[in-house]
C-alpha cells in the first residue's frame, strides 16, 4: 500500500514580516504609554534627571498631589458633558443618517459635503464668536453650554458614520416592516437599531472619546465651576519648580475612564468600523 504525502503548505515569508512589522509598530505605540506610567510612580526630582533614572525609587507622590488638588469636580464635568453630547449626537444623527441612506433626501450628497466642510473650520477660527456669544448671554462658565458645542462638533462625524452603516441595511428587512405596518419610530427603534447596533457602539464611544479630550473649547469658556478633567489637567503644568510626575500621574487617571470604556467595547468598535469598509 503506497502511502500517501501530505504537503503542508508553508505561509509565506511575507506573512511573518508583516507580523513582525506588526509587533514593532505596536511596541513603539505602546512605548510612551508606558514611559508615562513608569515616569509617574517616581518622585519629582528623578522624573526630571536627563538622562532619566528609570530605576529610580518608585513613589506615589505624583498621583497623592493629583487627588489632593481635588480632581473631583472636573472629572465629573468631563463625564457630564461627554456623556450628555454623546446621547444628544447619537439621537440627532441616526434619523439623520436614515434620511441620507435608506430614504435619501434630495441632493443627500450636497447635504454630506455640507457637513463635512464643517469639520474643517478650525476651532480656533470660531472661539471669539462662541465666547462673545456665551458672554452675552451669561453662559460662560456653563456646562450645557460646553455640552451643545460638543455635541455640534461630534454630530458631522456621528452622522458620516451612521450613514455607512445603515447602507449595508437589508431592503428586505425595511420592506417586511412596512408590511407589518410598523411606524418609521418603531422601524427605527425595533428593526434598524438593531442590525447597526456595533455601529452605533462605534459611533457613541468615538464622540466619546472626542469630548472628553477636547482642551481648547473647555479652557477658554470655562472656569472653576464647569472646568473639565484636561483643564485640570493643565493646572499643573508650572513655570516655577517640577512637575513632570504630577503631570504624568494626572494624565494617566484622566485617561481610565476612555481606556476602560474602548476596552469594554473593542469588539463592537472594531466590528462597527469594518461594518460599512466591506460590501
Amino acid at each position: 500500500m503506497q502511502s500517501t504525502a501530505i504537503n503542508h503548505r508553508k505561509p509565506p515569508r511575507s506573512h511573518g514580516l508583516l507580523g513582525l512589522l506588526a509587533w514593532v509598530i505596536g511596541i513603539l505605540f505602546a512605548l510612551p504609554v508606558a514611559w508615562m506610567i513608569l515616569t509617574s510612580l517616581h518622585s519629582e526630582t528623578d522624573a526630571a534627571t536627563n538622562p532619566p533614572r528609570i530605576f529610580a525609587p518608585l513613589s506615589l507622590e505624583g498621583y497623592k498631589a493629583f487627588f489632593d488638588a481635588g480632581p473631583w469636580p472636573a472629572l465629573l464635568n468631563s463625564l457630564t458633558a461627554s456623556v450628555l453630547s454623546t446621547l444628544l449626537v447619537l439621537l440627532l444623527a441616526f434619523p439623520a443618517a436614515y434620511a441620507l441612506s435608506i430614504r435619501p433626501v434630495k441632493a443627500w450628497t450636497d447635504v454630506l459635503f455640507f457637513f463635512l466642510s464643517t469639520k474643517m473650520l478650525p476651532i480656533v477660527a470660531g472661539i471669539l464668536p462662541l465666547y462673545l456669544f456665551a458672554q452675552k448671554t451669561h453662559l460662560l462658565d456653563n456646562i450645557w453650554w460646553l455640552i451643545v458645542l460638543y455635541t455640534s462638533m461630534n454630530l458631522p462625524i456621528a452622522i458620516w458614520m451612521l450613514r455607512s452603516f445603515l447602507a449595508e441595511v437589508p431592503v428586505e428587512m425595511l420592506e417586511a416592516a412596512q408590511v407589518d405596518g410598523a411606524s418609521l419610530v418603531r422601524t427605527l427603534k425595533d428593526v434598524i437599531a438593531p442590525v447597526v447596533m456595533p455601529g452605533i457602539a462605534a459611533a457613541a464611544l468615538i464622540c466619546f472619546i472626542f469630548s472628553w479630550n477636547e482642551l481648547l473649547l473647555a479652557r477658554v469658556l470655562t472656569g472653576t465651576a464647569a472646568g473639565t478633567a484636561p483643564v485640570f489637567l493643565t493646572g499643573f503644568v508650572t513655570s516655577q519648580g517640577l512637575f513632570l510626575a504630577k503631570v504624568c500621574a494626572a494624565s494617566l487617571v484622566v485617561s481610565l475612564p476612555v481606556l476602560a470604556a474602548g476596552f469594554a467595547a473593542q469588539d463592537k468598535l472594531v466590528q462597527g468600523l469594518s461594518m460599512g469598509a466591506v460590501k
